[in-house]
């Protein structure tokens, strides 16, 4: 499972450098609401990477001591993407319903990218 983590962590630095990104298009460009609601929907997504990746690690845990699994949480990262939604339909002059559904699929995309750089130094 030490592989598991330092792939979490890995992610995470990258989300996190997005979200300073983010940040700063907040406060330096005229499109607040976009931004905004990548922040809310990358935070949101950040959330759910955290809960995923303890989960499976609690997960992994148990099988390899022979008790009972518990789920992996679907509930919750749903739950958390449909409040990041909520948010943005009840507050529209702040959030881009857009930028957060874009920004709840960031972490799914870092994965993807770090999938394929990680691959690729492997085989050098």
């Amino acid at each position: 499972m030490p592989e598991l983590h330092a792939m979490y962590i890995r992610e995470r630095k990258y989300i996190l450098f997005l979200l300073s990104f983010y940040v700063l298009g907040w406060g330096f460009t005229s499109y607040k609401t976009i931004f905004l609601g990548l922040i809310l929907g990358t935070s949101l997504s950040l959330f759910n990477l955290w809960s995923m990746a303890s989960r499976v690690q609690k997960f992994g845990d148990a099988v390899v001591q022979g008790k009972k699994a518990r789920s992996l949480g679907m509930f919750l990262r749903m739950f958390a993407a449909v409040l990041g939604v909520a948010i943005a339909l009840k507050f529209p002059e702040y959030f881009h319903l857009i930028s957060v559904i874009l920004g709840l699929m960031t972490t799914y995309v870092v994965i993807m990218i770090d999938l394929f750089f990680q691959t690729f130094q492997k085989r050098k």
